[in-house]
């Protein structure tokens, strides 16, 4: 079992952050991988914040990344190999007809429920 704990904070000007808690409680500065398809990524910051094991992991996100489709990113500990977190950035026209087929299924449930409340409406009058 790790001795950190990630929790993401935001994700704001293509930058995710996160706050990573030691359970140790170490001084020497935690070692963190973030990965792409396997390949690690540059330009991650792991910065103490408030002393006593708390740290602020900033990950910046390469434009270079991004395309059509789902973009996973792993954070874990090198040492163990364990996943932290990760997280995904969804974009283009993939999305696309998935996101208007979610539409229509929401839209067909909405008749449905529609037609069952004016149904019970009018039959407990």
């Amino acid at each position: 079992m790790s001795t950190m704990n990630l929790t993401k904070t935001r994700l704001f000007e293509g930058v995710w952050e996160g706050v990573l808690t030691m359970t140790d409680s170490g001084k020497s500065q935690p070692a963190i991988r973030v990965t792409h398809l396997d390949r690690p990524l540059d330009g991650v910051e792991v910065i103490e914040d408030r002393g006593q094991g708390h740290w602020v992991v900033r990950v910046p996100i390469p434009a270079k990344l991004l395309s059509d489709g789902v973009q996973t990113f792993v954070i874990s500990d090198p040492d163990t190999g364990e996943t932290l977190e990760s997280f995904a950035v969804l974009a283009g026209d993939a999305l696309g007809d998935d996101i208007r087929a979610e539409m229509e299924l929401l839209r067909a449930e909405l008749d449905m429920l529609k037609r069952a409340f004016r149904r019970h409406c009018v039959e407990t009058m």
